[in-house]
Protein backbone atom coordinates (compact mmCIF):
# COMPACT_ATOMS: atom_id res chain seq x y z
CA UNK A 1 0.00 0.00 0.00
CA UNK A 2 2.91 2.53 -0.14
CA UNK A 3 2.64 2.92 -3.50
CA UNK A 4 -1.03 3.92 -2.91
CA UNK A 5 -0.13 6.29 -0.20
CA UNK A 6 2.53 8.22 -1.86
CA UNK A 7 0.25 8.62 -4.91
CA UNK A 8 -3.11 9.21 -3.41
CA UNK A 9 -2.82 13.20 -3.50
CA UNK A 10 -2.56 12.94 -7.00
CA UNK A 11 -5.26 10.31 -7.52
CA UNK A 12 -7.54 12.78 -6.12
CA UNK A 13 -6.89 15.35 -8.21
CA UNK A 14 -7.12 13.24 -11.49
CA UNK A 15 -10.29 12.21 -13.22
CA UNK A 16 -11.57 8.65 -12.87
CA UNK A 17 -11.46 6.24 -15.72
CA UNK A 18 -14.11 4.28 -14.18
CA UNK A 19 -15.49 2.41 -10.89
CA UNK A 20 -11.74 0.65 -9.88
CA UNK A 21 -8.33 2.05 -10.45
CA UNK A 22 -6.61 -0.24 -12.25
CA UNK A 23 -3.47 1.60 -13.11
CA UNK A 24 -3.12 1.39 -9.25
CA UNK A 25 -4.12 -2.05 -8.77
CA UNK A 26 -1.42 -3.07 -11.55
CA UNK A 27 0.95 -1.46 -9.76
CA UNK A 28 0.00 -2.33 -5.90
CA UNK A 29 0.03 -6.17 -7.19
CA UNK A 30 3.66 -5.57 -9.00
CA UNK A 31 4.80 -4.29 -5.84
CA UNK A 32 3.35 -6.64 -3.61
CA UNK A 33 5.17 -9.02 -6.13
CA UNK A 34 8.47 -6.96 -6.01
CA UNK A 35 8.59 -7.45 -2.14
CA UNK A 36 7.90 -11.10 -1.96
CA UNK A 37 10.05 -12.21 -4.74
CA UNK A 38 8.94 -12.59 -8.38
CA UNK A 39 11.77 -15.25 -10.41
CA UNK A 40 12.28 -14.37 -13.71
CA UNK A 41 11.68 -17.00 -16.35
CA UNK A 42 14.87 -19.26 -17.05
CA UNK A 43 15.19 -20.18 -20.73
CA UNK A 44 15.91 -23.78 -19.08
CA UNK A 45 11.93 -23.01 -17.88
CA UNK A 46 10.54 -22.13 -20.81
CA UNK A 47 11.93 -25.16 -22.57
CA UNK A 48 10.54 -27.13 -19.87
CA UNK A 49 7.09 -25.85 -19.98
CA UNK A 50 6.81 -25.67 -23.74
CA UNK A 51 7.77 -29.54 -23.73
CA UNK A 52 5.57 -30.42 -21.27
CA UNK A 53 2.69 -28.59 -22.97
CA UNK A 54 3.78 -30.30 -26.07
CA UNK A 55 3.56 -33.81 -24.32
CA UNK A 56 0.47 -32.77 -22.83
CA UNK A 57 -1.15 -32.28 -26.17
CA UNK A 58 0.24 -35.76 -27.45
CA UNK A 59 -1.48 -37.27 -24.57
CA UNK A 60 -4.46 -35.85 -25.13
CA UNK A 61 -5.20 -36.87 -28.63
CA UNK A 62 -6.99 -40.10 -27.54
CA UNK A 63 -8.98 -38.46 -24.77
CA UNK A 64 -10.55 -35.88 -26.50
CA UNK A 65 -12.61 -35.48 -29.73
CA UNK A 66 -11.54 -32.10 -30.27
CA UNK A 67 -7.66 -31.28 -31.56
CA UNK A 68 -4.98 -29.04 -30.48
CA UNK A 69 -6.70 -26.22 -28.91
CA UNK A 70 -2.87 -24.41 -28.50
CA UNK A 71 -1.67 -21.66 -30.72
CA UNK A 72 1.07 -20.51 -28.54
CA UNK A 73 3.05 -22.19 -25.27
CA UNK A 74 4.53 -19.88 -23.09
CA UNK A 75 6.34 -19.16 -19.41
CA UNK A 76 4.99 -16.30 -17.27
CA UNK A 77 5.91 -15.16 -14.44
CA UNK A 78 4.02 -13.58 -11.64
CA UNK A 79 3.87 -10.33 -13.08
CA UNK A 80 2.99 -11.34 -16.32
CA UNK A 81 0.10 -13.54 -15.08
CA UNK A 82 -1.54 -10.30 -13.73
CA UNK A 83 -0.87 -8.03 -17.13
CA UNK A 84 -1.99 -10.73 -19.06
CA UNK A 85 -5.21 -11.49 -17.06
CA UNK A 86 -6.12 -8.06 -16.31
CA UNK A 87 -8.43 -7.53 -18.98
CA UNK A 88 -11.35 -10.08 -17.55
CA UNK A 89 -10.36 -9.31 -14.10
CA UNK A 90 -11.86 -5.66 -15.46
CA UNK A 91 -14.80 -7.21 -16.85
CA UNK A 92 -15.89 -9.60 -13.78
CA UNK A 93 -15.06 -6.59 -11.17
CA UNK A 94 -16.40 -3.34 -12.47
CA UNK A 95 -19.68 -4.00 -11.79
CA UNK A 96 -19.38 -4.99 -8.30
CA UNK A 97 -17.29 -1.69 -7.90
CA UNK A 98 -19.88 0.44 -9.61
CA UNK A 99 -21.98 -0.21 -6.69
CA UNK A 100 -19.17 0.64 -3.96
CA UNK A 101 -18.26 3.80 -5.38
CA UNK A 102 -22.31 4.69 -5.56
CA UNK A 103 -22.80 3.49 -1.93
CA UNK A 104 -19.94 6.05 -0.88
CA UNK A 105 -21.36 8.53 -2.82
CA UNK A 106 -24.94 8.37 -0.96
CA UNK A 107 -22.97 8.12 2.12
CA UNK A 108 -22.47 12.22 1.63
CA UNK A 109 -26.06 14.01 2.69
CA UNK A 110 -27.86 15.19 0.37
CA UNK A 111 -27.49 19.24 1.27
CA UNK A 112 -23.57 18.46 1.34
CA UNK A 113 -23.65 17.19 -2.49
CA UNK A 114 -24.81 20.83 -3.81
CA UNK A 115 -21.90 22.43 -1.81
CA UNK A 116 -19.51 19.64 -3.19
CA UNK A 117 -20.36 20.56 -6.30
CA UNK A 118 -17.76 19.09 -8.89
CA UNK A 119 -15.61 17.87 -6.13
CA UNK A 120 -18.73 15.22 -6.29
CA UNK A 121 -16.26 13.40 -8.29
CA UNK A 122 -13.59 13.24 -5.40
CA UNK A 123 -15.67 10.77 -3.75
CA UNK A 124 -15.48 8.40 -7.45
CA UNK A 125 -12.37 9.20 -7.52
CA UNK A 126 -11.52 7.93 -3.94
CA UNK A 127 -13.74 5.08 -4.23
CA UNK A 128 -11.94 3.49 -7.47
CA UNK A 129 -8.23 3.93 -5.94
CA UNK A 130 -9.39 2.17 -2.22
CA UNK A 131 -10.79 -1.18 -4.37
CA UNK A 132 -8.45 -0.47 -6.62
CA UNK A 133 -5.60 -0.60 -4.30
CA UNK A 134 -7.01 -3.49 -2.44
CA UNK A 135 -8.15 -5.26 -5.34
CA UNK A 136 -4.40 -5.38 -6.39
CA UNK A 137 -3.10 -6.77 -3.62
CA UNK A 138 -5.80 -9.70 -4.05
CA UNK A 139 -4.16 -10.25 -7.15
CA UNK A 140 -0.73 -9.68 -6.13
CA UNK A 141 -1.78 -12.92 -3.33
CA UNK A 142 -3.45 -14.90 -6.46
CA UNK A 143 -0.57 -14.60 -8.55
CA UNK A 144 1.61 -15.83 -5.82
CA UNK A 145 -0.41 -18.69 -5.73
CA UNK A 146 -2.16 -19.72 -9.49
CA UNK A 147 -0.35 -22.86 -11.76
CA UNK A 148 -1.50 -21.32 -15.30
CA UNK A 149 -3.43 -19.03 -17.16
CA UNK A 150 -6.80 -21.55 -16.33
CA UNK A 151 -5.80 -22.79 -12.56
CA UNK A 152 -9.35 -21.24 -11.41
CA UNK A 153 -11.45 -22.38 -14.08
CA UNK A 154 -12.04 -19.37 -15.82
CA UNK A 155 -10.59 -18.23 -19.08
CA UNK A 156 -8.44 -15.36 -18.18
CA UNK A 157 -5.71 -15.53 -20.45
CA UNK A 158 -5.84 -14.42 -24.57
CA UNK A 159 -7.66 -17.75 -26.21
CA UNK A 160 -4.97 -20.00 -27.60
CA UNK A 161 -2.38 -19.06 -25.13
CA UNK A 162 -1.69 -22.21 -22.95
CA UNK A 163 0.60 -20.27 -20.24
CA UNK A 164 2.09 -21.99 -16.68
CA UNK A 165 3.65 -20.27 -14.13
CA UNK A 166 7.00 -22.47 -12.75
CA UNK A 167 7.82 -20.24 -10.01
CA UNK A 168 4.78 -21.19 -8.45
CA UNK A 169 4.60 -24.91 -10.29
CA UNK A 170 8.08 -25.55 -8.19
CA UNK A 171 6.54 -24.20 -4.89
CA UNK A 172 3.80 -26.16 -5.14
CA UNK A 173 5.83 -29.24 -6.25
CA UNK A 174 7.57 -29.51 -3.16
CA UNK A 175 4.10 -28.78 -0.47
CA UNK A 176 3.33 -32.26 -2.35
CA UNK A 177 7.24 -33.45 -2.19
CA UNK A 178 6.51 -34.74 -5.65
CA UNK A 179 9.12 -34.42 -8.51
CA UNK A 180 8.60 -31.26 -10.29
CA UNK A 181 8.88 -32.46 -13.58
CA UNK A 182 6.07 -34.52 -13.03
CA UNK A 183 3.83 -31.70 -10.99
CA UNK A 184 4.97 -29.43 -13.96
CA UNK A 185 3.34 -32.23 -16.88
CA UNK A 186 0.03 -32.54 -14.86
CA UNK A 187 -0.17 -28.82 -14.77
CA UNK A 188 0.52 -29.06 -18.14
CA UNK A 189 -1.82 -31.06 -19.48
CA UNK A 190 -5.03 -29.26 -17.14
CA UNK A 191 -3.99 -26.07 -18.75
CA UNK A 192 -4.20 -28.15 -22.78
CA UNK A 193 -7.57 -29.82 -21.38
CA UNK A 194 -9.00 -26.19 -20.87
CA UNK A 195 -7.72 -24.95 -24.02
CA UNK A 196 -9.22 -27.63 -25.77
CA UNK A 197 -12.20 -27.05 -24.00
CA UNK A 198 -12.74 -23.21 -24.91
CA UNK A 199 -11.57 -23.15 -28.07
CA UNK A 200 -13.70 -25.52 -29.52
CA UNK A 201 -16.31 -24.72 -27.59
CA UNK A 202 -17.20 -21.25 -28.72
CA UNK A 203 -20.22 -20.15 -26.47
CA UNK A 204 -18.72 -21.22 -23.36
CA UNK A 205 -16.47 -18.65 -22.88
CA UNK A 206 -18.77 -15.60 -22.89
CA UNK A 207 -21.28 -18.62 -21.15
CA UNK A 208 -18.98 -18.92 -18.04
CA UNK A 209 -18.07 -14.97 -17.96
CA UNK A 210 -22.18 -14.68 -18.39
CA UNK A 211 -22.82 -16.85 -15.15
CA UNK A 212 -20.23 -14.76 -12.99
CA UNK A 213 -21.66 -11.43 -14.16
CA UNK A 214 -25.00 -12.71 -13.22
CA UNK A 215 -24.20 -13.35 -10.05
CA UNK A 216 -22.36 -10.43 -9.35
CA UNK A 217 -25.03 -8.86 -10.27
CA UNK A 218 -27.16 -9.75 -7.27
CA UNK A 219 -24.11 -8.92 -5.02
CA UNK A 220 -25.40 -5.86 -2.41
CA UNK A 221 -23.55 -3.65 -0.96
CA UNK A 222 -22.85 -3.18 2.99
CA UNK A 223 -23.30 0.54 3.37
CA UNK A 224 -23.33 0.52 7.09
CA UNK A 225 -19.54 -1.48 6.77
CA UNK A 226 -18.69 1.54 3.99
CA UNK A 227 -19.67 3.76 6.77
CA UNK A 228 -17.69 1.91 9.21
CA UNK A 229 -14.82 1.74 6.76
CA UNK A 230 -14.98 5.11 6.11
CA UNK A 231 -15.25 6.66 9.49
CA UNK A 232 -11.71 5.15 10.31
CA UNK A 233 -10.33 7.54 8.09
CA UNK A 234 -8.24 10.90 9.58
CA UNK A 235 -8.26 13.07 6.88
CA UNK A 236 -4.92 14.76 8.67
CA UNK A 237 -3.38 11.00 8.97
CA UNK A 238 -2.71 9.49 5.29
CA UNK A 239 -1.32 6.44 6.93
CA UNK A 240 -4.90 6.29 8.46
CA UNK A 241 -5.87 5.17 4.52
CA UNK A 242 -4.14 1.56 5.48
CA UNK A 243 -6.48 0.67 8.16
CA UNK A 244 -9.65 0.48 5.35
CA UNK A 245 -10.35 -2.81 4.92
CA UNK A 246 -13.34 -3.69 2.44
CA UNK A 247 -13.55 -7.26 3.30
CA UNK A 248 -17.28 -7.83 3.86
CA UNK A 249 -18.57 -4.48 1.86
CA UNK A 250 -20.00 -7.21 -0.67
CA UNK A 251 -22.33 -10.02 0.75
CA UNK A 252 -24.73 -11.51 -1.84
CA UNK A 253 -28.34 -11.23 -2.02
CA UNK A 254 -30.89 -13.94 -0.08
CA UNK A 255 -33.46 -14.41 -3.14
CA UNK A 256 -34.37 -16.79 -5.32
CA UNK A 257 -33.01 -15.42 -8.12
CA UNK A 258 -29.53 -14.84 -6.42
CA UNK A 259 -29.71 -18.70 -5.36
CA UNK A 260 -30.39 -19.53 -8.99
CA UNK A 261 -27.45 -17.26 -10.08
CA UNK A 262 -25.22 -18.97 -7.78
CA UNK A 263 -26.50 -22.43 -8.81
CA UNK A 264 -25.76 -21.77 -12.57
CA UNK A 265 -22.14 -20.50 -11.56
CA UNK A 266 -21.49 -23.43 -9.62
CA UNK A 267 -22.92 -26.08 -12.07
CA UNK A 268 -21.17 -24.19 -14.88
CA UNK A 269 -17.97 -24.03 -13.13
CA UNK A 270 -17.98 -27.80 -11.97
CA UNK A 271 -18.78 -29.31 -15.78
CA UNK A 272 -16.22 -27.30 -16.65
CA UNK A 273 -13.64 -28.06 -13.74
CA UNK A 274 -15.18 -32.06 -14.06
CA UNK A 275 -14.83 -32.50 -17.77
CA UNK A 276 -11.05 -31.26 -17.24
CA UNK A 277 -10.39 -33.66 -14.40
CA UNK A 278 -12.07 -36.91 -16.01
CA UNK A 279 -10.11 -35.83 -19.36
CA UNK A 280 -6.79 -35.01 -17.82
CA UNK A 281 -6.63 -38.55 -15.27
CA UNK A 282 -8.06 -40.44 -19.10
CA UNK A 283 -4.72 -38.93 -20.49
CA UNK A 284 -2.88 -39.49 -18.04
CA UNK A 285 -3.48 -43.41 -16.91
CA UNK A 286 -0.13 -45.02 -16.24
CA UNK A 287 1.89 -42.72 -18.00
CA UNK A 288 2.58 -40.85 -14.46
CA UNK A 289 3.69 -42.60 -12.02
CA UNK A 290 1.80 -40.15 -8.94
CA UNK A 291 -1.70 -39.60 -10.99
CA UNK A 292 -4.03 -40.42 -8.61
CA UNK A 293 -2.08 -38.50 -5.46
CA UNK A 294 -2.00 -35.45 -8.00
CA UNK A 295 -5.33 -35.66 -9.37
CA UNK A 296 -6.79 -36.03 -5.63
CA UNK A 297 -5.01 -33.16 -4.64
CA UNK A 298 -6.08 -30.88 -7.37
CA UNK A 299 -9.25 -32.06 -6.87
CA UNK A 300 -8.82 -31.03 -3.00
CA UNK A 301 -7.34 -27.60 -4.44
CA UNK A 302 -9.92 -26.09 -6.37
CA UNK A 303 -13.00 -27.42 -4.31
CA UNK A 304 -11.39 -25.22 -0.86
CA UNK A 305 -9.74 -22.97 -2.87
CA UNK A 306 -6.62 -21.53 -1.27
CA UNK A 307 -5.93 -18.73 1.03
CA UNK A 308 -5.47 -15.82 -1.80
CA UNK A 309 -8.44 -17.21 -3.81
CA UNK A 310 -10.55 -16.89 -0.16
CA UNK A 311 -9.17 -13.45 0.04
CA UNK A 312 -10.27 -12.66 -3.56
CA UNK A 313 -13.91 -14.19 -2.50
CA UNK A 314 -14.01 -11.77 0.71
CA UNK A 315 -13.50 -8.50 -1.79
CA UNK A 316 -15.98 -8.95 -4.11
CA UNK A 317 -18.39 -11.54 -3.08
CA UNK A 318 -17.19 -14.14 -5.84
CA UNK A 319 -16.34 -17.30 -5.11
CA UNK A 320 -15.24 -19.29 -8.06
CA UNK A 321 -14.89 -22.85 -6.60
CA UNK A 322 -17.00 -26.02 -8.26
CA UNK A 323 -18.55 -27.36 -5.15
CA UNK A 324 -19.73 -30.25 -7.28
CA UNK A 325 -16.71 -31.12 -8.49
CA UNK A 326 -16.78 -34.84 -7.65
CA UNK A 327 -20.07 -35.62 -8.79
CA UNK A 328 -19.76 -33.58 -12.09
CA UNK A 329 -16.56 -36.02 -13.22
CA UNK A 330 -18.57 -39.16 -12.26
CA UNK A 331 -20.78 -37.57 -14.35
CA UNK A 332 -18.61 -37.02 -17.00
CA UNK A 333 -16.95 -40.87 -16.56
CA UNK A 334 -20.29 -41.99 -17.05
CA UNK A 335 -21.27 -40.48 -20.47
CA UNK A 336 -17.98 -41.40 -21.58
CA UNK A 337 -18.94 -45.23 -20.97
CA UNK A 338 -22.59 -44.79 -22.21
CA UNK A 339 -21.85 -42.26 -25.51
CA UNK A 340 -18.07 -42.57 -25.85
CA UNK A 341 -15.83 -39.80 -26.23
CA UNK A 342 -17.26 -38.32 -29.41
CA UNK A 343 -20.66 -38.88 -27.67
CA UNK A 344 -19.36 -36.99 -24.85
CA UNK A 345 -17.77 -34.30 -26.16
CA UNK A 346 -20.98 -33.79 -28.42
CA UNK A 347 -22.83 -32.39 -24.89
CA UNK A 348 -20.99 -29.53 -25.42
CA UNK A 349 -22.50 -28.97 -28.61
CA UNK A 350 -25.26 -26.17 -27.14
CA UNK A 351 -25.80 -25.14 -23.47
CA UNK A 352 -29.29 -26.48 -23.69
CA UNK A 353 -27.64 -30.12 -23.96
CA UNK A 354 -25.43 -29.74 -20.43
CA UNK A 355 -26.47 -31.32 -17.67
CA UNK A 356 -28.52 -29.69 -15.46
CA UNK A 357 -27.72 -29.83 -11.50
CA UNK A 358 -29.94 -32.27 -10.53
CA UNK A 359 -28.75 -34.29 -13.07
CA UNK A 360 -25.71 -34.47 -10.63
CA UNK A 361 -27.61 -36.60 -8.63
CA UNK A 362 -28.10 -39.62 -11.04
CA UNK A 363 -25.35 -39.20 -13.59
CA UNK A 364 -26.15 -43.00 -14.55
CA UNK A 365 -29.68 -41.91 -15.98
CA UNK A 366 -28.75 -38.87 -17.65
CA UNK A 367 -25.74 -40.70 -19.61
CA UNK A 368 -28.32 -43.52 -20.50
CA UNK A 369 -30.74 -41.52 -22.03
CA UNK A 370 -32.96 -43.11 -24.52
CA UNK A 371 -32.98 -39.49 -26.53
CA UNK A 372 -30.90 -39.66 -29.35
CA UNK A 373 -28.46 -36.80 -29.13
CA UNK A 374 -27.38 -36.80 -33.15
CA UNK A 375 -31.28 -35.97 -33.37
CA UNK A 376 -31.10 -32.69 -31.09
CA UNK A 377 -28.03 -31.76 -32.11
CA UNK A 378 -29.33 -31.31 -35.72
CA UNK A 379 -32.42 -29.48 -34.52
CA UNK A 380 -29.95 -26.67 -33.04
CA UNK A 381 -28.78 -23.71 -35.30
CA UNK A 382 -25.06 -23.07 -33.82
CA UNK A 383 -24.69 -19.53 -35.94
CA UNK A 384 -27.77 -18.25 -34.91
CA UNK A 385 -27.59 -15.06 -32.07
CA UNK A 386 -29.06 -16.02 -28.47
CA UNK A 387 -25.59 -17.67 -26.92
CA UNK A 388 -25.39 -16.81 -23.22
CA UNK A 389 -22.68 -14.14 -23.80
CA UNK A 390 -24.92 -12.14 -26.02
CA UNK A 391 -27.59 -11.95 -23.70
CA UNK A 392 -27.91 -8.79 -21.46
CA UNK A 393 -27.09 -9.47 -17.87
CA UNK A 394 -29.92 -10.82 -16.10
CA UNK A 395 -31.85 -12.46 -19.53
CA UNK A 396 -29.47 -15.92 -19.16
CA UNK A 397 -32.15 -18.85 -19.52
CA UNK A 398 -32.97 -20.58 -16.14
CA UNK A 399 -31.66 -23.82 -16.99
CA UNK A 400 -28.71 -24.83 -14.58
Amino acid sequence: MQQFMSQLQHLLSAPGSGPVNWDLARQVAASQLAAAGDPAVSPFERNAVEEALRIADLWLEPATSWPTGIRSSVAWNRNEWIYKTLDVWRKLCDPVASRMVGAMGDLVPPEARAQLGPMQSMVATLGGALFGGQLGQALGSLAAEVLSAGDIGLPLGPAGTAALVPANIRAYGEGLELPEDEVRLYVALREAAHQRLFQHVPWLRGHVLAAVENYAAGIRVNREAIEEAMGRVDPTDPESMQAIALEGIFTPEDTPAQKASLARLETVLALVEGWVCHVVDSAAGDRLPNVVRLGEAFRRRRAAGGPAEQTFAALVGLELRPRRLREATVLWSALTEHRGIAGRDAVWGHPDLLPSDEDFANPEAFAATTSDLDEELANFDFTAPGAPEEQPPGEDDDKS
